[in-house]
């Protein structure tokens, strides 16, 4: 975008110094090749912007196709932890809930033995 304000900003001011009849242009060129030039000049300036634009855009892509990949596999991993984790607390509860159970069935037993 400066590039092109920088363009237009040259091509107007070869224009105003083109439409001075006084005296002939110091490089010998005629008004109309300066603005011609200067046109010329400004398409180049915006194809270089377009294309460290599409540049940008496309890097931008990347880094963000690179960090969904990152955040989708770290959740991925934290899904297989947590999953885990919960399997081992089934079984912790459930060997702490057999333990109950045989420590009450060996009470009553012993209860109805006295």
């Amino acid at each position: 975008m400066n590039k092109l304000l920088v363009a237009l900003g040259l091509a107007a001011t070869v224009a105003l110094v083109g439409c001075n009849k006084d005296k002939a242009p110091e490089t010998g060129a005629t008004t109309g090749e300066h603005l011609e030039n200067a046109a010329d000049q400004a398409g180049h300036d915006i194809a270089d912007a377009t294309s460290e634009a599409a540049t940008a855009t496309a890097t931008a892509v990347d880094n963000a196709a690179t960090a969904t990949a990152t955040a989708a596999d770290n959740a991925a991993e934290n899904a297989e932890a947590a999953a885990h984790n919960a399997k081992e607390a089934a079984k912790d509860a459930t060997a702490a809930t057999a333990g109950a159970v045989e420590q009450g069935a060996a009470n009553v037993k012993e209860k109805a033995q006295q």
